[in-house]
């Protein structure tokens, strides 16, 4: 029974340490702490494998394939997302493979880690403005599980006798609670 326990804990501890892309990508790619870290060094860095964290802003489908913009979030070695209020810039990542990534699916404000090999700069707008994205060939991409809506379900008191509850013409209760 003590040896059960114990493998069960290790391979528990095993499995919540997994990284999210293959590990292969995970060993050779450079985990930038900044955008700017890529734009600098472009020319040298062009062809080498990064991991990439972001927030999707949009995903467009083109003849080339699915292209997805992000707002750039640092990530640790196992993939996950450092601190997603610390964005220092934009990217964009081009998937092309058979299928599609459906822009439903890969929607405005998903989290992505994605593993893309730097193919150099692209210029683009972010409203009005001129911007130098970096622009990335996607090897392989995880998309984080999406924020769930939860429908909003109120407790409310019994219908008592207005006799027996204190504030007759009102229903206010003290202990009623939204879950």
């Amino acid at each position: 029974m003590r040896k059960f326990c114990l493998i069960s804990l290790i391979s528990l501890f095993l499995i919540s340490c997994a990284p999210v892309l293959s590990k292969d990508l995970m060993y050779q790619g450079i985990y930038p702490a900044s955008i700017s870290e890529i734009k600098q060094d472009t020319a040298s860095d062009r062809g080498r494998i990064f991991i990439l964290g972001g927030i999707i802003v949009k995903t467009t489908v083109t003849k080339e394939g699915s292209l997805i913009e992000a707002v750039f979030v640092p990530v640790n070695s196992h993939g996950y997302l450092e601190n997603v209020k610390a964005s220092t810039g934009r990217f964009l990542a081009l998937y092309r493979h058979r299928e599609i990534l459906d822009p439903l699916i890969y929607s405005e404000k998903r989290e992505i880690t994605l593993a893309g090999e730097l193919i150099g700069m692209r210029k683009g707008k972010i409203g009005e403005m001129e911007y130098s994205y970096p622009f990335f060939e996607i090897k392989e991409i995880y998309l984080w599980e999406g924020i769930k809506k939860r429908d909003n379900y109120y407790y409310w008191p019994p219908p008592y006798p207005t006799y027996y509850y204190p504030y007759r013409y009102r229903y206010y209760d003290p202990w009623w609670y939204y879950y």
